[in-house]
């Protein structure tokens, strides 16, 4: 397997503040490769670390297995897509795709084609003499895109590009992004704090958190297997209790639900449960089942999915269920008592 980039052990601070604290990792050629975290977590100092426009404090970086210590962003085979996309606006799609490449002195003709080539590529066939001005959120960041990937960098870095996008209009962007990366064949960095863009666009995807990688993983696993109490939190929704005891294979969290969970070799602190992991109305003979009595406190409908939000034990915690598509609800109302099932597999413990 080549790999586009590789990150050996690189940190950066900031005076006596750890930006990016010794991380790691490679992204495959032709892949896309995400970095999902908070605000402040690490994740733009990292790609302005690859981009050039910070210098690493330790460690080394490689584009295509060279070294780019020394080398200015300019001399990089990296280009970048901001958030704000930073189009001029003065200029038509045309002009602003060709940008780059008058800079760089490409002969006209070659200038022309390559152009053309790209607006093809990219879905914007008619938009050439269209001030950009003129154009939609999406079509913007085509151009934008565009305007990238005509120098044919090695990388793309994208910088939470989708960030200023109305929620319609980010889900219908996720979509064209992913289709677009494998079409092209370009390598994709995504910078983003949305758990969705990562999971739905990419290949792999990096969970930051201070600094470091908390878990590197294909988004399937990232989903179902976390190996951490935080990505478990940050990645989907979960309900998060507290362990108040462990003792042969039985756990007992702060609201009192005791549940066996057999094998754990750590004393668990923390645990978390899918909403979509439960059974309702589970039978008795369920194997590895264990059955948690609740009551429902609200039921949640937002036109293509049902949730409940129930109690256990008269506690003050609320447990969150996702209901299966087309399951019948009809008769469940607030204050009904509810009897649930979760398999012991999907009860994940954590110590941190």
């Amino acid at each position: 397997m080549s790999y586009v980039l590789e990150i050996k052990n690189v940190t950066k601070k900031f005076g006596d503040f750890t930006a990016v604290d010794s991380v790691s990792f490679d992204v495959d050629d032709g892949g896309f490769f995400s970095i999902l975290g908070g605000s402040g977590c690490g994740k733009t100092t990292l790609l302005r670390m690859i981009a050039g426009f910070e210098k690493e404090t330790e460690g080394e970086l490689f584009i295509r297995g060279e070294s780019m210590k020394g080398i200015p962003p300019e001399k990089r085979a990296v280009n970048i897509v901001f958030q704000n996309l930073a189009l001029f606006p003065m200029m038509n799609v045309e002009k602003n795709v060709a940008f780059g490449l008058q800079r760089q002195k490409i002969p006209k003709a070659d200038t022309q084609r390559r152009v053309t080539e790209m607006l093809e590529r990219v879905g914007l066939v008619g938009f050439e003499k269209k001030r950009v001005t003129d154009l939609s959120g999406g079509q913007r960041q085509r151009v934008a895109i565009a305007r990238s990937l005509v120098l044919k960098p090695s990388i793309l870095l994208l910088d939470e590009p989708l960030g200023a996008l109305d929620r319609k209009l980010r889900e219908h962007m996720k979509i064209e992004l992913k289709i677009l990366q494998k079409e092209i064949g370009t390598t994709f960095i995504y910078i983003t704090h949305d758990q969705s863009e990562a999971l739905v666009m990419s290949d792999k995807v990096a969970v930051m958190n201070e600094g470091r990688f908390e878990q590197l993983d294909t988004p399937k696993n990232l989903y179902k297997n976390p190996q951490t109490s935080f990505v478990a939190g940050f990645v989907g929704e979960s309900n998060e209790f507290d362990v108040v005891n462990y003792s042969d294979g039985q756990l007992t969290t702060q609201n009192g639900c005791k549940l066996v969970k057999p094998g754990i070799d750590f004393k668990p602190k923390k645990l978390f449960m899918r909403p979509e992991a439960f059974i309702l109305n589970p039978s008795d003979d369920l194997e590895g089942v264990e059955q948690i009595s609740m009551k429902i406190k609200a039921i949640l409908f937002d036109g293509s999915n049902t949730k409940i939000s129930a109690i256990i034990n008269q506690s003050n915690d609320t447990v969150l269920i996702s209901l299966p598509q087309n399951a019948q609800f009809e008769d469940l109302q607030e204050g009904d008592n509810l009897q649930v099932g979760i398999h012991r597999d999907d009860l994940k413990c954590y110590q941190d």
